[in-house]
């Protein structure tokens, strides 16, 4: 059995420009000390402070001639250093509580860039990982 799948308490909302509002990610239901694990294998690109909170970016290897994919991570104590190739579900970081989040509790905000276009990171999970089982209602007593 693997590791539990994450509870997404706010999901990806677009903005409708480049500097609108929005929800350029999703937030993980995620205590501090709770293990993050790369969700695809590549290069260690940022892992440090921003604006208080830590922050870990892994880059995807591009395709040829394309624009490669980063995903991002806060707020996290990152466990690996930058330039580090880590591999699909290593662990890379555990989730702090350092610095104020933007989640009503305490979350891990994961991000997806494909150049500067922000993208939804759900969609490249895999659809068995979207899928949850129906809710059964058993009899009281």
């Amino acid at each position: 059995m693997g590791p539990p799948r994450a509870l997404v308490v706010r999901g990806w909302q677009p903005p409708a420009s480049p500097y609108g509002p929005g929800h350029r990610g999703v937030d993980l239901a995620a205590p501090p000390g709770t293990p993050v694990r790369a969700a695809a294998g590549g290069r260690v690109s940022f892992a440090g402070p921003v604006a208080g909170r830590g922050v870990l970016s892994v880059t995807l290897p591009a395709p040829p001639g394309g624009v490669p994919l980063r995903f991002t991570y806060e707020p996290v104590r990152a466990v690996v250093a930058r330039g580090a190739e880590v591999r699909a579900g290593q662990v890379v970081a555990v989730t702090t509580a350092d610095a104020p989040s933007h989640c009503a509790g305490v979350c891990l905000h994961w991000g997806l860039r494909h150049g500067a276009a922000y993208l939804d990171p759900l969609s490249l999970l895999p659809p068995h990982l979207l899928r949850r089982a129906p809710s059964r209602l058993l009899p009281l007593g």
